[in-house]
C-alpha cells in the first residue's frame, strides 16, 4: 500500500460483523474446550519460545494464549476470549477453559434469542443482573475445604494426576493456609517439593569463607543477630557501634545489606582468622520490591530498617537496632531465617491484613504472586515445588498443570468449594425462571449447561441431557465422567474451587455482554500478498 498520509480504516456492520465475530470465538473455543475435564485432550501448539519450536499442553490459558488469526475481525473475537481467559487466571488461577466455553455458549446463545423487536439493552442489562443473583447462590452453597477435599482439588485441576495432587496437598498442609507454594523446575527428571517454617530470601552468602557447614556448604547459626539495611556499607567503621559488642561478646551477625568487596574480604579474613561469626548476604530482588521486602524481613525479626531511601544513617546504628533469629542457614542461593516463637507480634499480624487488602486491589498476576510471597513469609509458610521431567516438552506441560492446581488449591483455601464437573454451573440453570419475556435468564441457562456437557463430550458419554432434570436430586448429586458413576461429587471427589467457578462466570458474561452489544467493528485496512 502506498503512503497516503493517513491510516485507512475497514469497517463492517450488523449481521456481517456479528458473524465475523462468531467465527472468531468458535475457532479459539473449539482449539480450547477439547481440553476440559478429566478425559481433555491435550492440544499441540507451534511455539518458537520453546525447545524444538512446540509445546505440548492440556492448559487452557496456553492454547488461547497461541491462538492469533488472520482475519482482523476474527482476531478481535480471539483477544476478547482471551482477555476472559487471562482475566480468569489473573483472579483464581484456574478455570480459563470454562470461561471460554461460557463466553461462546452465552454469545451462541445470545444471537439466537435477541431478535428484533426485542431491547437489547434491557436483555443485556438483565443478563448482567441474572448473573449477580447466581454468584450469590453459589457463595451460599459453598463449603470449607478440609484436608480431604483439599487433596481432591489438588487432584482435578492436575488433571487427575494422583501422584502431582497428593503432593500439592502435602505442601499445603505443611505451610498452612497463609503459607505460599511456589513452583520452580527441577534439574532432574524428578519432581519434588521443599519447605520451610521461616523467612526465606533469595540471597545466598556473598563469601565461600563464610561457610561453617562444610557437608552442606552452608554457614548455619542459631541465636543469630540481625542487621538490616539498604544502604551500602563502604567502611567498617560505619557499623562500629554494632560490630564491637557482637565481637567481645561472642555472639553471631547475619549481615542484610550491600557491602563493598573490601568490607567482604575483611569480614570473611576476620571470619577465618579470628574466628569471628559474621555472615552478610545481598538485599533480595531490586527497585521498588526489595524495599517492601527489606521492610517484612525487619518487621519479621523485630530490626530497624536503615535505608538510604529515607536518608538514614548507619553511623548511629546501635544493638537495640538489630534484630534475632532462632537460626539461619544461609546456602549459596538462599538463606532461611527461622524466627523466633515469640515473634508472631500484632505488627506482623497486622501487616498481614494489609497485604490480604492490596492483594484483592491488584490488577496484575505478577503482583498477585509478589505480595502472596509477602504474606507467606511474614506468616512463615514456604513451600517450592520443583517439576522435573525427561524431555522439555514433558516438563512444560507438568509445570503447566502444577501451576493451575497449586492456584486452585489457594482459591479452594481462601473462598471454598462446590461440586465439579460442571455440575455446579448446571444446577444453577435449571434453577432459573425462563419464561418467555426472560430471554437473559434463557440465555445463561443455555450457556451454563454447556461445561458439564462439554465435559461428558468430551468423554464419550452419550446422556441425554433431559433426563438429568431427574437424575440430579440434590446440589451436590452428579456424574463422574472419570469413575462412570452418579453420586454426591463432594464424596466422589469431584469438586471446584468457588473463587474459579464464580471468576470464570463473571469474566465470560463481561465479554459475551461486550460482544453482544457489537453493531459496528472498525479495523485497520489490510492487503495480504499471494503466498
Amino acid at each position: 500500500m502506498s503512503d497516503i498520509g493517513y491510516s485507512p480504516k475497514e469497517l463492517k456492520f450488523n449481521e456481517e460483523a456479528r458473524e465475523k465475530l462468531f467465527n472468531g470465538i468458535t475457532t479459539i473455543a473449539s482449539a480450547v474446550k477439547s481440553t476440559l475435564g478429566p478425559a481433555g485432550q491435550t492440544v499441540l501448539i507451534e511455539s518458537p519460545n520453546h525447545t524444538h519450536g512446540i509445546t505440548v499442553t492440556k492448559d487452557g490459558v496456553t492454547v488461547a494464549k497461541s491462538i492469533e488469526l488472520l482475519d482482523p475481525v476474527e482476531n478481535l473475537a480471539v483477544r476478547m476470549m482471551k482477555e476472559a481467559a487471562d482475566r480468569t487466571a489473573t483472579g483464581a488461577g484456574d478455570g480459563t477453559t470454562t470461561a471460554i466455553v461460557l463466553t461462546e455458549a452465552l454469545v451462541k446463545s445470545g444471537f439466537k434469542h435477541i431478535t428484533a423487536g426485542r431491547s437489547k439493552t434491557d436483555v443485556l442489562r438483565g443478563l448482567v443482573s441474572e448473573t449477580n443473583k447466581i454468584v450469590e447462590s453459589l457463595k451460599e452453597q459453598s463449603r470449607e475445604v478440609s484436608g480431604e477435599s483439599l487433596k481432591n482439588v489438588a487432584i482435578i485441576s492436575s488433571n487427575n494426576d494422583v501422584k502431582l495432587g497428593t503432593t500439592i496437598a502435602e505442601v499445603y498442609e505443611k505451610v498452612g493456609k497463609d503459607g505460599i507454594v511456589t513452583i520452580a523446575r527441577s534439574q532432574t527428571s524428578e519432581t519434588y517439593y521443599e519447605t520451610t517454617n521461616g523467612l526465606k530470601v533469595d540471597r545466598g552468602y556473598t563469601s565461600n569463607l563464610f561457610i561453617n557447614d562444610h557437608k552442606k556448604d552452608e554457614c548455619v547459626f542459631e541465636d543469630t543477630y540481625i542487621l538490616v539495611s539498604d544502604a551500602e556499607i563502604n567502611n567498617l567503621l560505619t557499623i562500629e557501634n554494632v560490630l564491637k559488642p557482637i565481637i567481645n561478646e561472642g555472639k553471631k551477625l547475619l549481615i542484610i545489606a550491600p557491602c563493598s568487596t573490601n568490607v567482604i574480604n575483611t569480614l570473611a579474613a576476620n571470619v577465618m582468622k579470628n574466628g569471628l561469626k559474621i555472615c552478610a548476604i545481598t538485599p533480595p530482588n531490586f527497585g521498588y520490591k526489595q524495599h517492601e521486602l527489606m521492610q517484612d524481613i525487619a518487621l519479621t525479626v523485630g530490626a530497624t530498617y536503615f535505608s538510604e531511601k529515607t536518608g538514614d544513617d548507619l553511623s548511629i546504628m546501635t544493638s537495640s537496632d538489630l534484630g534475632h533469629a532462632s537460626k539461619v542457614i544461609v546456602g549459596r542461593d538462599s538463606t532461611v531465617v527461622v524466627k523466633d516463637s515469640e515473634d508472631s507480634t500484632n505488627t506482623v499480624s497486622e501487616r498481614i491484613a494489609q497485604l490480604w487488602d492490596a492483594h484483592k486491589l491488584a490488577a496484575k498476576k505478577v503482583d498477585k504472586e509478589f505480595i502472596l510471597s509477602r504474606i507467606a513469609s511474614l506468616s512463615g509458610g514456604v513451600g517450592v515445588i520443583y517439576v522435573g521431567g525427561n524431555t522439555d516438552l514433558e516438563q512444560k506441560e507438568l509445570y503447566d498443570r502444577v501451576d493451575d492446581a497449586v492456584c486452585a488449591v489457594r482459591s479452594a483455601l481462601e473462598e471454598g468449594i462446590l461440586p465439579g464437573g460442571g455440575v455446579a454451573l448446571y444446577k444453577e440453570a435449571i434453577k432459573l425462571d425462563c419464561t418467555e419475556t426472560n430471554i437473559a435468564a434463557k440465555i445463561l441457562s443455555e450457556a451454563l449447561k454447556t461445561p458439564l456437557l462439554q465435559i461428558w463430550e468430551n468423554a464419550g458419554e452419550a446422556i441425554d441431557s433431559e433426563s438429568m432434570f431427574d437424575e440430579l436430586s440434590s446440589y451436590a448429586y452428579g456424574y463422574d465422567v472419570k469413575a462412570q458413576k452418579w453420586g454426591d461429587m463432594y464424596e466422589l471427589g469431584v469438586i471446584d474451587p468457588l473463587k474459579v467457578t464464580k471468576s470464570a462466570l463473571q469474566n465470560a458474561v463481561s465479554v459475551a455482554v461486550t460482544i453482544l452489544s457489537t453493531n459496528a467493528i472498525v479495523t485497520m485496512a489490510r492487503t495480504y500478498e499471494a503466498r
